[in-house]
């Protein structure tokens, strides 16, 4: 992240994302695929690590393979783009809001305390010296004899897919396809996002 002084004079945290250029790989129709949508590529591939059917779909769009692909359903005249054509940044405009979709960073195997805020079981004192952040109680007796689904316990925290909503564009540059967000985005640096674009 990085940050940016507004009109006022005021520190704003931002984002730096690089936003295409995309090349429309695929256009799906109501009539052909019985919904609206276009196929975006992103991030140039070697030729030799592409399968035969991957390089005759990027072929039909007059490219060469691409690393990531996504698919657009709420996108402004998508039935009118043509295969190959390239999006940059243009597509956006400055002050509009949009959502970020990513997967977040991954945390591994953590415990209720980090994972579910948890206080633990309490002091030291009588004889718990080991139990600080132990989980405590988590059933009941006889009935009914086991755990419910969804209980708050251990396990594998973040690695989810996370969309943040209503991030403001700061500011763009065009000419290094650069796209500055207000605030953060989910995944660690140079992860792969969505750009979902809402006017």
């Amino acid at each position: 992240m990085t940050s940016l002084f507004d009109a006022d004079g005021k520190q704003v945290p931002c984002t730096v994302v690089e936003a295409g250029p995309c090349v429309v790989t695929q256009v799906k129709t109501v009539e052909t695929d019985g919904y609206d949508a276009i196929q975006l590529a992103f991030g140039e591939k070697k030729e030799s690590h592409t399968s035969k059917p991957m390089k005759g779909h990027f072929a039909k769009a007059n490219t060469t393979p691409k690393r990531y692909m996504a698919e657009f359903t709420r996108f402004e005249d998508g039935h009118k783009k043509k295969y190959g054509e390239v999006l940059t940044v243009d597509v956006f405009q400055e002050g509009e809001f949009v959502d970020v979709v990513g997967t977040s960073k991954g945390k591994g195997f953590q415990g209720v305390v980090k994972r579910h805020h948890f206080n633990g079981v309490g002091d030291k004192t009588h004889g718990q010296h080991d139990r600080l952040r132990a989980p405590g109680s988590v059933g009941a007796s006889s009935y009914p004899s086991r755990l419910f689904k969804g209980l708050r316990m251990a396990g594998q925290m973040g690695n989810h897919r996370v969309k943040v909503q209503n991030l403001k564009v700061v500011k763009i540059i065009p000419e290094k396809n650069l796209i500055i967000l207000k605030g953060s985005v989910p995944g660690a640096k140079g992860s792969i996002i969505k750009l979902e674009r809402w006017s």
